[in-house]
C-alpha cells in the first residue's frame, strides 16, 4: 500500500470522511496562494491540492478557469511551485499535498525531472487530460514512490473501470458528474448513475476513493459520508475568497472541516 493510501486509511479509522481541498497556485498573487495553503493546512485539512495553472484547464469550470489566467499573468514557475509545496509539506506532515496540472506544463518540465522535483513532500499528482491509457508516461512518478491520481467519471466503461482500478494506488478520483468543475447536479438520475458506478468500482479495489465537482457545502459532504473516503472541494474556496478575502477563505474551510 502506498504512503497516500495508508495515511487516508489512517485518518478513516477516526474521520468519517476526509477533506481534500483545491488551491491554485499563483492566484490571486503567489503569496495570497500560498498564505491560502498555509492556513489550510493549519486547520489540519488532510489533502491540499495544488494546482499549477494552465491557460486551457478544460475540465474546470468558470471559477477555476478565471483564476487560472490571472495566476499566470503572475507568471508562475512549476519549478518553484514544487519548491514552496514541499516546503510546506515538509512544515505541515500531518497533511498530504498533492500537484494538479495539465499534461503540456508537465511535458514541457519533464518527468524525470518532475519526479526529482516532487520528491520528498508531494505524494501525488492529478492530470486531468492524461488518459489512463497512457499510464506508461508516468513510470519516473511511480519509481519516486509519487503516485498517479486517476480520474473515473459516471457511467465509464467497464474495461476503463477495470483499467483505473489496476494501476491506481494512493487514490481514486471520482467525479460526480459529467462536465467541468464548479457545478453540482442534484438529480435523482445523475446521483444513481454516480452511485452504479462507485458499486461497480469498489469490489475492484482497495485503494481509497476521492469524489469531487460541485461540492460546495457541509450539508453535500454529509452526504457522502459513507460511499467515498475523501470529498474534495475547489471552486466553493475561491467563491469565498473573491466575495470576502482570506477572512472568508478562512470561514468557509472551517464550515467544511465542521462535516
Amino acid at each position: 500500500m502506498s504512503h497516500l493510501a495508508a495515511f487516508i486509511r489512517e485518518q478513516r479509522q477516526v474521520k468519517p470522511i476526509l477533506l481534500m481541498t483545491h488551491v491554485i497556485y499563483g492566484y490571486p498573487s503567489i503569496e495570497d496562494s500560498l498564505q491560502m495553503m498555509r492556513t489550510l493546512l493549519t486547520k489540519e485539512v488532510a489533502i491540499l491540492e495544488v494546482q499549477f495553472p494552465f491557460s486551457d484547464p478544460v475540465a474546470d469550470g468558470p471559477v477555476i478557469t478565471h483564476a487560472c489566467h490571472q495566476a499566470l499573468e503572475n507568471k508562475p514557475s512549476l519549478a518553484q511551485c514544487l519548491l514552496d509545496i514541499n516546503a510546506l509539506a515538509e512544515e505541515f506532515p500531518s497533511s498530504k499535498v498533492l500537484l494538479m496540472s495539465y499534461l503540456n506544463p508537465l511535458l514541457q518540465f519533464g518527468f524525470d525531472k518532475l519526479a526529482k522535483a516532487m520528491a520528498p513532500g508531494v505524494s501525488g499528482v492529478i492530470i486531468p487530460d492524461l488518459p489512463i491509457d497512457q499510464h506508461a508516461m508516468l513510470k519516473p512518478l511511480v519509481a519516486a514512490k509519487i503516485d498517479p491520481v486517476w480520474l473515473m467519471i459516471p457511467a465509464m466503461d467497464t474495461a476503463r473501470i477495470k483499467m483505473v482500478s489496476e494501476h491506481a494506488q494512493g487514490l481514486i478520483y471520482c467525479v460526480s458528474r459529467k462536465g467541468v468543475t464548479g457545478k453540482s447536479s442534484d438529480s435523482t438520475t445523475a446521483k444513481q448513475v454516480l452511485s452504479d458506478t462507485l458499486n461497480e468500482l469498489k469490489p475492484l479495489t482497495d485503494v481509497p476513493i476521492a469524489l469531487g465537482f460541485g461540492i460546495a457545502s457541509a450539508e453535500q459532504i454529509q452526504e457522502i459520508i459513507g460511499q467515498v473516503d475523501v470529498a474534495v472541494v475547489g471552486s466553493a474556496l475561491i467563491n469565498a475568497y473573491i466575495e470576502g478575502g482570506l477572512s472568508a477563505f478562512s470561514d468557509k474551510v472551517d464550515s467544511l472541516l465542521a462535516a
